[in-house]
């Protein structure tokens, strides 16, 4: 098996399910494929693009709410059953301009650290410029807030940033931490009203084992892909239960494991909107039933044309 396939084949897997900000960060190159985009978007990409962004910030604009979980798709999971790869926490700042803070994987520096993005840079995190998807979930007042206060408390988010980044870490491990899983420790802090500390990162899973939490497990299909671990950056086992390896069957924080978490707990005033286009147009669609695949609309749906 050589090392262009297992590369190819996390690229396609697991190694993407955290879209690396850093890529679109700036125009710097990355000192890894894996921070760069492979194609870069051309003058009408980038037009239809920031386009789509405008239409996602009116979006967000209509909710009536200043702190949102916002996804985005990345690469083709297809092959996982995955639509969104990159979770987020957007937050309104000063002017009405909307934020998103999220985990990334610093190539350069070889550690995650945390980043503050306009909406703009955030969609040109989606891989494929002819069709993506963002997801929007707004929370009840109260629980907004509190993830807000969470979220811009510099000290205790950066308290829950761990040392080594996993694109396919275990939700319940100290050991590594995906985008994804950054989102829900913060979840726990904010809505477990979890005091600052050293510990806050084990605190926090904690308060999610007990909420529960229990994201479904991804079927992995291959062993192929369980070996590539051993070769591949950013690709780990070592922090997942053995019996969850034999039975190819890894539990992962995802963007939909987060979405149904915030829904569970905060069932009576959580909200979903979900954006696509297919380089045409934008469709926004309201409700928990996803979009169907080539962001085909419904009747009901508002329908934005890019041309």
């Amino acid at each position: 098996m050589s090392w262009v396939f297992l590369r190819r084949l996390a690229l396609t897997g697991f190694v993407v399910i955290c879209t690396f900000a850093a890529r679109v960060a700036d125009a710097a190159p990355a000192s890894s494929q894996l921070c760069d985009r492979v194609t870069p978007l051309d003058a009408s990409q980038q037009d239809r693009v920031l386009r789509f962004a405008a239409v996602l910030q009116e979006a967000l604009s209509q909710t009536g709410s200043d702190t949102v979980l916002i996804s985005r798709s990345g690469l083709d999971l297809s092959r996982f059953r995955i639509r969104y790869s990159h979770a987020a926490i957007a937050w309104k700042g000063a002017g009405g301009t909307w934020l998103a803070r999220q985990l990334y994987y610093a190539c350069d520096e070889g550690h995650p650290r945390l980043y503050d993005q306009g909406l703009a840079g955030f969609v040109m995190g989606i891989d494929d410029p002819a069709l993506g998807y963002v997801s929007v979930v707004t929370l009840p007042p109260d629980a907004a807030l509190a993830l807000r206060n969470t979220v811009l408390d510099a000290p205790r988010a950066l308290h829950l940033l761990a040392a080594r980044y996993s694109a396919n870490a275990y939700p319940f491990s100290l050991r590594y931490q995906n985008c994804n899983q950054w989102v829900m420790e913060s979840l726990a802090v904010a809505w477990g009203k979890l005091p600052d500390g050293d510990d806050l990162r084990e605190r926090a899973q904690q308060w999610l084992r007990d909420a529960p939490y229990r994201p479904e497990p991804v079927d992995v299909g291959s062993h192929a892909l369980v070996f590539a671990s051993n070769f591949v950056p950013l690709l780990h086992l070592d922090d997942h239960p053995v019996d969850d390896i034999y039975a190819l069957k890894l539990r992962v924080s995802l963007p939909s494991t987060v979405e149904a978490f915030a829904r569970e707990q905060q069932r009576a005033g959580t909200e979903r909107i979900e954006l696509c286009h297919d380089g045409g147009q934008v469709v926004v669609h309201r409700g928990w039933e996803p979009v169907p695949a080539g962001c085909r609309p419904a009747a009901s749906d508002r329908i934005v044309l890019l041309d």
